[in-house]
């Protein structure tokens, strides 16, 4: 697998994923992600923060994931292990490839840990209960909780190091 920064000549590839994934989810009765969220903009500004991450095997796209250290407001209600954090945001895998999303995951912690982060935080749906649970089994704790337009989200953490 093929890890890098995406570029803006990369964004109808990441737009598509993100449909498939909606779509995907939808059908799993997992309303998280609408037609305003995650958007085209959404990713358009991560593009130019150099935050948006692609992950390729040859030329088909396997997984998004945007990292830095943007946090909702709702984040600053909780205690946190760490203030040397960055934030996993809009991780989607290819439907096609949901088996993948576990060595991505650890790519995505070698990562942060080689940027220098000491933990990694996150918002997961609190419906989409496979991926909670995906997060928990590596190590993400639940530090509170977030209210927001689709409904309760879990905000977790992981200790890196």
């Amino acid at each position: 697998m093929d890890y890098k920064l995406a570029t803006m000549s990369d964004l109808q590839d990441v737009c598509h994923l993100i449909e498939d994934a909606k779509d995907y989810l939808d059908k799993q009765e997992i309303h998280q992600w609408t037609k305003y969220y995650p958007h085209e903009d959404d990713f358009k500004q991560d593009i130019k923060n150099k935050s948006l991450y692609l992950v390729k095997e040859k030329e088909e796209l396997l997984a998004i994931y945007t990292l830095n250290e943007e946090v909702d407001d709702d984040y600053h209600n909780y205690q946190w292990t760490s203030d040397n954090f960055c934030v996993l945001h809009r991780l989607c895998v290819s439907p096609n490839r949901q088996g993948e999303g576990q060595i991505i995951l650890d790519h995505i912690f070698k990562q942060a840990i080689k940027m220098g982060y000491d933990t990694m935080r996150l918002d997961v749906f609190a419906s989409h209960l496979a991926a909670v649970h995906v997060y928990e089994k590596h190590g993400f704790i639940k530090h509170g909780e977030g209210l927001w337009y689709t409904g309760k989200f879990y905000l977790m953490e992981k200790c890196l190091k």
